[in-house]
């Protein structure tokens, strides 16, 4: 019985107590992301981290809210009041909107129901996570926009060209998925993934989207929106108390979203490893759930990595990575995958389809070893350009040649 079916039946009542419980999944996850982050960080460079506040910590992310929560309120005089106060509520309801097609576990017994920890399955399920997420920027976009200060609306405007990009990448990037699943519905993808994960079988696709997840929720190192360096704090510099913690708390729920997004889409959703598909029946089906939190509990651990380990890019190299490497390389693989799925579909023989096959490894070879030569020519031509010019006086060596020439011909002249 698949998850469609399971949660067809289920009463209002029952999906509304679903909906809370994804809720307190998501409020709690974030109190714990924002405790791990900071532990993980200190470890890397070699310090403690919170470890005051609750054992091992772990009420500190609890009390900084409750401390931003009681600070003062601060609106500045030339921010669009209405505006500036919506902007942030926009980011903290659409990041949990996503969550209502996540199939988070398989069939669990709730409250006397056969039920999955899944509020609703459309047939459409990864673009309507995917519209959500664009509405989301719109949170940052006016926020940038209402505070009435340059350096917000720089941000602003930089966060939206870097969704345009990496929105666009990240679609693309689950065209392959839909291919090989036959569907755009989360609990299909899934059930699709029962045998072989679709980030073995489509390991460019799960790249592409991986990198594009973390340009999409701004984190390190494409946190350019939010770039300290030159931009003081980016769209929420003028926002404090209450509204600023609703940005705080947008962040980590996005974290949590695309990262349970592949692990639906490409890491088999709530399976079980490979070998260990046993262990999906204990608990009453509970630990289904346990091993999609721990998936997510991967992506979130190289958030952090990425985080304690890369700098921030240039904006400009950030651009360029988006429009002319991820974009190309998806409509690449994009071909590629459909082709190889109308051979299997139409019997082909084994031997086409490796000979298809070695020959996009050799032309991906051959469009790496030019770009490499291409690059390294580049490389060569910069750094003679380079070279400084010297602060002293050089004569030009050509016209003291003449010179000399016509010098040495009036001596033979004088002489003869």
């Amino acid at each position: 019985m698949n998850s469609t079916s399971l949660i067809s039946g289920d009463p209002g009542w029952l999906i509304t107590v679903k909906g809370l419980l994804v809720f307190v999944i998501c409020v709690v996850a974030t109190l714990l992301c924002v405790w791990g982050e900071r532990r993980i960080v200190a470890r890397m460079q070699m310090r403690l981290g919170p470890n005051r506040v609750g054992i091992f910590g772990l009420l500190q992310s609890l009390a900084d809210g409750v401390k931003l929560a009681l600070k003062e309120d601060l609106i500045p005089k030339a921010a669009d009041r209405v505006v500036f106060v919506i902007a942030p509520i926009i980011s903290a309801t659409t990041c949990f909107m996503s969550f209502a097609v996540m199939p988070l576990s398989g069939k669990v017994h709730l409250f006397g129901h056969i039920t999955s920890m899944q509020l609703t399955d459309l047939p459409v399920g990864v673009l309507y996570v995917l519209a959500i997420a664009s509405v989301g920027v719109y949170g940052i976009v006016l926020a940038g926009w209402s505070s009435g200060s340059t350096y917000p609306l720089l941000g602003g405007l930089r966060s939206s060209a870097q969704v345009i990009s990496y929105e666009v990448a990240m679609g693309l990037s689950l065209v392959a998925v839909f291919i090989y699943s036959g569907s755009m519905s989360t609990s299909k993808i899934v059930d699709a993934q029962q045998h072989w994960w679709f980030s073995v079988i489509l390991f460019p696709s799960f790249v592409i989207y991986a990198i594009s997840m973390v340009g999409e929720t701004n984190r390190a190192p494409f946190d350019l929106a939010e770039a300290e360096g030159e931009l003081v704090g980016g769209f929420h510099t003028e926002y404090s108390s209450l509204k600023f913690a609703l940005f705080f708390l947008a962040e980590y729920v996005n974290i949590v979203a695309v990262s349970s997004l592949a692990t639906t889409l490409f890491l088999g959703g709530y399976h079980a490893l490979p070998g260990l598909t046993f262990t999906e029946s204990w608990l009453g089906g509970w630990f289904t759930l346990v091993w999609f939190l721990a998936k997510v509990v991967l992506f979130f651990f190289v958030f952090v990595w990425l985080r304690g380990t890369l700098p921030r890019m240039r904006y400009d190299q950030f651009m360029q990575f988006g429009w002319k490497v991820l974009i190309p390389t998806s409509l690449f693989w994009i071909m590629v995958v459909a082709t190889l799925r109308v051979m299997s579909q139409r019997g082909s023989s084994r031997i086409v389809v490796a000979a298809f096959t070695g020959g996009v490894v050799v032309v991906i070879m051959l469009v790496m070893t030019l770009f490499d030569s291409s690059k390294k020519r580049r490389a060569v031509e910069d750094q003679l350009g380079d070279i400084p010019a010297p602060s002293f006086p050089v004569p030009n060596f050509g016209a003291t040649r003449s010179i000399n020439s016509i010098d040495s011909g009036f001596e033979v002249t004088s002489h003869e």
